[in-house]
């Protein structure tokens, strides 16, 4: 049964520590799976500006959980997290509520509805995530450079991450807005529609994934650094 609290961590680790993070996207999902009270999780990679160029110091750690406890006995004392803990300049972690989740990952739809509800003007977080099909990846990657530059200059976007499984076509996206209102302005409203609806478009038309899905939360807390700062200092 999917678990209604969840977290996003993005993990930056010191340039010293590039091989051994790398390493652990190996090593890690077994011991994630002993994990008292941890659901459905990912250990994501990154890539610079949600391109294809990899980024070895910034991955995500995507998890639902059973209750918000079991993820804060996780961040304060498991072994895996504190071994990432001494190795990363920073740690950033949101709490999420699922607001709406449409879609599949791996089969699963690891995020169940919550009794959270977000007004208008409230933060929400945005995950995207897609298997797209090896014969249409040049053709996603094509469209991802306009759309990227949109989405960077959206008003109310505080922070966004490209983020993958496997290179080239398994691939997400994770994006913080200061309100649901600007993130639906960006996504439907007129400034950016064209581009934006064109790519939605093209993805039915032209088959790009085999598998997707899409999820909003509400942002419950969040604690630590992104790029040097908190993007949204909720607590």
């Amino acid at each position: 049964m999917p678990l209604s609290v969840a977290t996003l961590s993005i993990i930056t680790v010191r340039p010293a520590a590039r091989r051994w993070a790398l390493a652990r996207m190996g090593t890690v999902p077994a011991q994630l799976r002993r994990v008292p009270g941890l659901g459905f999780h990912k250990l994501l990679g990154s890539g610079f500006d949600f391109g294809l160029r990899p980024n070895f110091q910034r991955y995500g750690f995507m998890a639902s959980w059973a209750d918000e406890a079991a993820a804060q006995a996780f961040f304060a004392q498991d072994p895996v997290w504190q071994a990432y803990q001494q190795r990363s300049q920073e740690l950033w972690t949101a709490y999420l509520a699922p607001l709406q989740a449409h879609g599949l990952w791996d089969g699963l739809a690891p995020f169940g509805a919550s009794a959270a509800s977000a007004a208008p003007d409230a933060p929400v977080a945005v995950l995207t995530r897609a298997s797209i099909r090896p014969l249409r990846a040049w053709s996603f990657w094509r469209a991802v450079p306009p759309v990227s530059r949109t989405v960077a200059a959206a008003p109310g976007l505080l922070a966004a991450i490209g983020l993958g499984e496997l290179p080239i076509v398994r691939q997400a996206t994770f994006s913080l807005w200061e309100s649901g209102r600007q993130m639906q302005q960006y996504a439907y409203g007129a400034q950016h529609e064209g581009r934006h609806r064109d790519v939605v478009r093209r993805t039915r038309q032209e088959g790009w994934y085999s598998e997707e899905l899409f999820a909003r939360f509400a942002v419950q807390r969040t604690e630590g650094l992104w790029d040097g700062r908190n993007p949204l200092p909720l607590s």
